[in-house]
């Protein structure tokens, strides 16, 4: 048993072995076979001309070779003068830094000497105009002194005029019992207030409220008539009263006060066109008698000087006027309580 297991372990390693040294034998065969090869393509080569597919190709011969080295010699001087472009540059890259920076250093000193040259400049324009208006003042006053003169020579050659000053005749003051024209001159605009129609508005509004309410005082408005409204203050009090052998209570009312207003400002026709034209006043004057109307104008304080030319232009139509100074910002008041107010006529 044991004679046979080594005889077949024998036989297999044997196998083994021929096929190694076959394959070693093969590969030697085949680096033979291709050295051989190589060798005859190398002489071949070199025995004979190599061929080209391409009928354009040539073998290069000695002027070729002239040619290529002329080419290479153009190549290697263009290389070096291209290195030296490169230094040549790189310093005057250098340069103009340099002159980059020495021309911001001289632009800095050049806006400096400018802005001094400016404030210099300045003060000295300053005093040219301080010197050109003293001169142009001086100027003036020389003018004015020689016309000054002039006029002096002139008043003391000549006899003094006699001035012509008109006026309007002033006659004594009296309480006016007649019918009366009521005006309002503000801001130099000239209105009619109806008085009456406003009055004869609150007591139909008096009559209307007097009965009811409550005991103390009230205040009401009546109108608008002819842009004006009326704004009165009613008192309303119980009072007692002998009736034969008795006391009975009695309600009293009665208005104590009225204002008279526009409802807008400013209100009524400039005194300019009152006075250019007589058709406004002549309208309003209408239906008022001379002898027996006066003309009474509410006047504001910015319109004084245009009241003097509206109390000529009224009394050139026969009416006398009275003037009733107004303070500023306050409307027309009528007392109620002392039974009114009389307007003072000249």
């Amino acid at each position: 048993m044991s004679k046979r297991h080594g005889d077949g372990v024998s036989v297999g390693h044997d196998a083994f072995l021929d096929i190694v040294a076959n394959l070693v034998g093969i590969l030697i065969i085949l680096v033979v076979v291709l050295g051989a090869q190589s060798h005859a393509v190398i002489q071949q080569v070199q025995q004979s001309p190599v061929e080209s597919t391409d009928p354009n190709l040539r073998a290069a011969g000695d002027k070729d070779m002239q040619g290529l080295a002329l080419m290479a010699a153009h190549a290697a001087s263009a290389q070096s003068d291209s290195i030296r472009l490169e230094r040549t540059v790189k310093v005057l890259d250098a340069k103009i830094d340099q002159q980059s920076e020495r021309r911001t250093v001289m632009l800095t000193l050049l806006e400096q000497a400018e802005a001094a040259w400016q404030e210099e400049q300045s003060k000295l324009d300053d005093q040219r105009r301080a010197a050109s208006q003293r001169d142009a003042e001086v100027s003036a006053l020389k003018d004015k002194i020689a016309d000054l003169s002039g006029t002096r020579e002139q008043l003391q050659n000549q006899s003094p005029k006699v001035i012509a000053v008109s006026h309007l005749p002033t006659p004594m003051a009296k309480t006016v019992f007649g019918e009366e024209l009521y005006l309002r001159l503000k801001e130099n605009r000239v209105s009619v207030i109806p008085f009456e129609a406003l009055a004869d508005e609150i007591e139909r509004d008096f009559h209307r409220t007097a009965s009811g309410g409550r005991e103390g005082v009230s205040d009401a408005a009546v109108g608008p008539v002819r842009g004006y409204v009326a704004r009165y203050v009613m008192n309303r009090e119980n009072q007692l009263v002998p009736q034969g052998n008795k006391i009975a209570r009695m309600t009293r009312a009665r208005v104590m006060i009225a204002s008279f207003e526009p409802l807008q400002e400013p209100h009524g026709v400039p005194i300019e066109q009152v006075l250019a034209n007589d058709d406004w006043l002549d309208v309003e004057l209408s239906g008022f008698p001379t002898g027996t109307t006066t003309v009474t104008v509410a006047v504001y304080p910015d319109s004084y000087g245009a009241f003097r030319k509206l109390k000529e232009k009224i009394y050139a139509k026969g009416y006398p006027t009275a003037a009733r100074p107004i303070s500023a910002g306050s409307p027309v008041y009528v007392n109620f309580a002392g039974g009114g107010s009389k307007s003072v006529a000249q």
